[in-house]
């Protein structure tokens, strides 16, 4: 089932200096789980498929003691309702010869959903943008770059991140060693039916 909601800080209130963009209300579509829906088998399939979604149906209906065509069927309800949103292969960053990551804390002049939209086009289309998230705080975006060394860091950011008319200021900090960067999230918060 979905439902509208307000953005999750659109009630920061218009004096507060630090939610800028982050307070900007906009509607979103949130696909809530109704529990009457999904139960510990569809729990068990999602945990198996984040931790190998390259695995057969068959051997993933064995796993969570289904028939492969009532496991292929949940799995294909799971796709359509949007719970996996996709598949894909994880990299080394490492091996694949980008072994610098830097967190950006962007702050922004101008405090608008124009604004925001701009920003937000213009990283994604910055290939070393890994992730990025509004945020509150000091800080508007929160904007994680993956690239080969400090060099190539520097043109990333001042060449495209800093080159993008509304930021304001940049700070950056370094992962000198990343402890966790992926995990199945967890489902066992999920209600079950049975």
């Amino acid at each position: 089932m979905a439902r509208t909601t307000r953005h999750p800080m659109a009630n920061c209130g218009a004096r507060s200096r630090f939610c800028a963009i982050s307070c900007v209300p906009k509607p979103t579509t949130v696909h809530t789980m109704p529990s009457s829906h999904y139960d510990r088998i569809d729990r068990s399939i999602l945990e198996h498929l984040q931790r190998n979604g390259r695995t057969a149906n068959v051997d993933l209906a064995e796993a969570v003691r289904l028939s492969p065509s009532s496991c292929l069927r949940r799995t294909r309800t799971l796709e359509a309702d949007g719970i996996i949103s996709g598949y894909r292969a994880e990299l080394d960053r490492e091996r694949v010869g980008l072994g610098l990551t830097a967190f950006v804390a962007l702050t922004v002049e101008q405090h608008s959903r124009a604004t925001s939209r701009l920003i937000e086009e213009a990283l994604i289309a910055i290939p070393a943008v890994v992730a990025c998230h509004v945020v509150s705080g000091e800080a508007d975006f929160l904007v994680e770059v993956a690239v080969p060394d400090l060099a190539a860091y520097e043109l990333v950011l001042l060449d495209e991140i800093l080159a993008i008319g509304p930021v304001r200021d940049a700070r950056s900090t370094f992962a000198i060693r990343t402890v966790v960067n992926r995990g199945p999230l967890p489902v066992d918060h999920w209600p079950s039916r049975r």
